[in-house]
């Protein structure tokens, strides 16, 4: 299970995940908040359906790709969470066509 290193003084946040409340720290990135709350499925690949979720946490391996208040394909390690939020799993590519 994740948890955080060091204890921080920012405010608290709230967001919804898949329809669940998720509280987090003000200034964590979607992934880090997600993963501290126990969730480590963020989307599923377009042709096998397989779960993914975040791999490298700096943008660069797409592997947590998110909907973001509607809008696909939002890397979560690299979107800081807003009050109010909602976050869900992405099925698929979204704007991607397999064959």
């Amino acid at each position: 299970m994740f948890k955080r290193i060091n204890a921080t003084k920012n405010g608290k946040v709230s967001f919804t995940f898949e329809g669940r409340s998720i509280n987090a720290t003000a200034g964590d990135t979607v992934a880090s908040a997600l993963m501290l709350a126990g969730e480590t499925h963020f989307r599923d690949t377009p042709v096998s359906q397989s779960r993914r979720g975040p791999f490298c946490m700096m943008g660069v391996c797409f592997e947590c790709l998110v909907e973001i208040d509607g809008v696909p394909n939002r890397q979560a390690c690299m979107v800081a969470v807003r009050e109010g939020m909602s976050v869900r799993r992405q099925k698929g590519a979204i704007g991607v066509e397999v064959e």
